[in-house]
């Protein structure tokens, strides 16, 4: 036990040399779960995703017809508001930026913000810039497996930073909702769940943007 308490020591000091490790964060090797109500059913004959609002066609897929647009991988660091943070994750999906780029959603130009829309009415707002970003992804499986329904099955959204890609800014990992049901494009902001209650609307791991100071 006492190596594995040095190995992570020192993983946790390469990556904050390398600047992969935010301010007031930990290195895990562990996926803790964390949300706020219970874990949905999936049922892939009725389960369905929306894509909707400043859009110039409403696109609906079923799980069937979902499973067949284009797949992406990404290796990311994922970071939580609770401060620990996980490494080199290798996450698979769906990227919106390459639905926008090959014309299957096409946007209006009064589409600013997107809100993501999860089951129970659970929902995460984020910047258009921040959903169209390569970090940025609809992701159906991680580490080569489908996510867990602890941790969003069969869709959601995940947010995190690619090495090598400071350019991309990184939220904390609740700005990407679990058991997505839909994305709807807005000209305007609104706050999600978690920013309604407090929690800060731009979510920069950099800047430690984990609450509204008031």
């Amino acid at each position: 036990m006492f190596s594995d308490v040095m190995k992570r020591r020192q993983d946790e000091q390469r990556l904050r040399e390398e600047g992969r490790l935010p301010p007031g964060q930990s290195l895990t090797y562990k996926f803790p779960v964390l949300h706020y109500g219970p874990v949905p059913k999936f049922d892939p004959v009725t389960w369905d995703f929306r894509v909707f609002g400043e859009v110039q066609e409403q696109k609906q897929w079923s799980w069937e017809e979902f499973q067949k647009l284009p797949l992406k991988q990404v290796r990311m660091d994922i970071h939580c508001v609770t401060r620990w943070s996980k490494a080199d994750t290798e996450w698979g999906g769906v990227s919106l930026r390459h639905l926008v780029e090959e014309g299957i959603v096409v946007l209006k130009p009064s589409a600013r913000f997107v809100m993501q829309h999860c089951e129970y009415g659970f929902t995460v707002n984020i910047p258009l810039e921040t959903a169209l970003a390569d970090n940025f992804l609809l992701a159906t499986h991680l580490d080569g497996a489908p996510i867990s329904p602890d941790h969003g099955y069969p869709v959601r959204g995940v947010i995190g930073l690619i090495p090598g890609r400071p350019e991309l800014k990184t939220s904390y990992l609740w700005k990407g909702g679990k058991w997505l049901r839909g994305l709807e494009f807005m000209p305007q902001d609104r706050l999600g769940f978690w920013e309604q209650a407090g929690y800060h609307n731009e979510a920069d791991v950099w800047k430690e943007q984990r609450v509204t100071r008031g």
